[in-house]
């Protein structure tokens, strides 16, 4: 336990950490006290309450979350980058489950709007599908179908909801590839026929 040294980043880690082991339900305040051998009162110094340090957590993983899609999806385009941005995606959502669950917490418009990490992801999410053809408004559909299906599929793998015999992964790279011919044949805004 260390005692000296507390920082908001120090606490966040520490808090990035202790999601991952216990989920990010569980993390408190008093938890992390003890974790750096303190008092409860001595965190409020650095984080206001428990509200905001589930908000420097979630901007934290978000900001991890982003650095490894851009990794992955660089210099590439199409089906390529949609497939490196899933598996970046579905890779950091499995390893760090409590830090995942983080970037999924309702935050403040104000704050996501003045966040740079999280330009950047929007960024990198309408590059990647404006490869595709598309504009607004088709680009924030596709941005929704994207995360509800990422996000759906590593929730159920996650909890061991995929019973059937056939291999994780295979399904995955279907699922991608569905989406990749989705993605391929939008129904573009405006071309849409009533019968």
């Amino acid at each position: 336990m260390v005692r000296a040294g507390l920082t908001p980043a120090r606490i966040v880690a520490a808090a990035a950490d202790l999601a991952d082991e216990v989920g990010f339900e569980n993390v408190t305040l008093s938890a992390l006290a003890r974790h750096f051998g303190v008092k409860d009162a001595s965190l409020y110094s650095h984080v206001r309450n428990l509200d905001d340090l589930r908000t420097r957590l979630a901007l934290f993983a978000g900001a991890e979350l982003i650095d490894r899609i851009a990794v992955a999806v660089a210099g590439r385009a199409g089906k390529d980058a949609l497939a490196a941005f899933a598996g970046a995606y579905r890779q950091y959502a499995l390893e760090r489950p409590g830090r995942y669950a983080a970037t999924q917490i309702r935050m403040d418009q104000a704050l996501i709007a003045a966040s740079p990490d999280f330009r950047r992801t929007a960024e990198i999410t309408y590059g990647m599908l404006r490869a595709y053809g598309l504009e607004e408004p088709d680009l924030t559909d596709a941005v929704r179908l994207l995360r509800s299906t990422f996000h759906g599929y590593c929730a159920l793998e996650a909890t061991g909801g995929f019973g059937a015999a056939r291999d994780v992964q295979k399904s995955w790279d279907k699922a991608v590839d569905a989406l990749h011919i989705t993605l391929e044949h939008w129904p573009r805004e405006g071309t849409h026929t009533d019968d």
